[in-house]
């Protein structure tokens, strides 16, 4: 079966069930590695600085400009080059706002713990950022999205290697799904 029609059959509990799923693993990879490459869990303190002008400055000048861009190239470019399988419409259309707000939170956390908190501190910048671009494993037969993914993580990952702070990122990633989950959801209300 192929993916699209796997996105198509699944029902708006399979697909919750299957985000929340998912973002658990990444969360006890997370915890899990952290246990192999830190030499004491204290380490997950220090990634964490509630500088609300750092956050500020290095979170939402770039989510702005990353969500921006993303909105040209959607206009710009013909849709299957965007086209992921359905699969972000199926998630995004099939939430509330609300339960769209608590996704990205919950994705954003997840995602930036394993991928800047433990890979990025361990193993570096470039081999955390391509591992974050292939675990869209959806976007590997789609360049423009792969490309778009790679560029992201990459900002992301700088961004923390600038600040060495996880909630810069964590916010960063928390605005793009959250905003851009709310232009898919209106996408659909707009039809």
């Amino acid at each position: 079966m192929k993916q699209e029609e796997a996105i198509k059959n699944m029902t708006r509990s399979d697909i919750k069930r299957l985000l929340l799923i998912n973002q658990l693993l990444f969360i006890a990879l997370a915890f899990g590695l952290s246990f192999l490459f830190f030499t004491d869990f204290s380490v997950w303190f220090d990634l964490f600085d509630w500088s609300i002008k750092e956050i500020m400055v290095y979170s939402i000048i770039p989510s702005i400009l990353i969500i921006s861009i993303d909105l040209v190239l959607t206009y710009l470019l013909p849709k299957h080059y965007y086209d992921d399988g359905g699969i972000n419409e199926r998630i995004f259309q099939s939430l509330t706002q609300v339960e769209i707000f608590f996704a990205a939170v919950f994705i954003a956390i997840s995602e930036e713990l394993l991928f800047r908190g433990v890979l990025q501190t361990t193993i570096g910048f470039v081999p955390a950022s391509i591992l974050f671009a292939l675990i869209h494993i959806r976007y590997l037969k789609k360049p423009i999205l792969l490309g778009y993914v790679l560029i992201v993580s990459f900002c992301l990952g700088y961004l923390f290697e600038l600040t060495n702070n996880l909630l810069v990122t964590i916010t960063i990633h928390f605005l793009i799904d959250f905003i851009m989950g709310l232009i898919i959801r209106s996408q659909k209300r707009g039809a």
